[in-house]
């Protein structure tokens, strides 16, 4: 298993939306996203805190998406 980098939820916001995902909503400081297949995350954005990797984990399983695949959205 590869090593996910320390990203923050802007990072992670832009390398979906280059993935095809659009900002739905946002309450508070969490990022409502979609894909046109139904597919759907939310990313928490914190200012200047780096995301865990348990909760990255769990927004890549929610797109469906490897950990080889994302970082090459970055």
């Amino acid at each position: 298993m590869s090593r996910l980098p320390r990203l923050t939820g802007t990072e992670v916001v832009r390398a979906l939306q280059k993935a095809g995902f659009e900002i739905i909503r946002q309450r508070g400081s969490h990022i409502y996203m979609r894909h046109a297949d139904g597919r759907a995350t939310v990313v928490p954005v914190h200012k200047g805190e780096d995301l865990g990797s348990g909760i990255l984990s769990k927004i890549l399983r929610d797109a469906q998406m490897s950990r080889q695949e994302f970082p090459k959205l970055l």
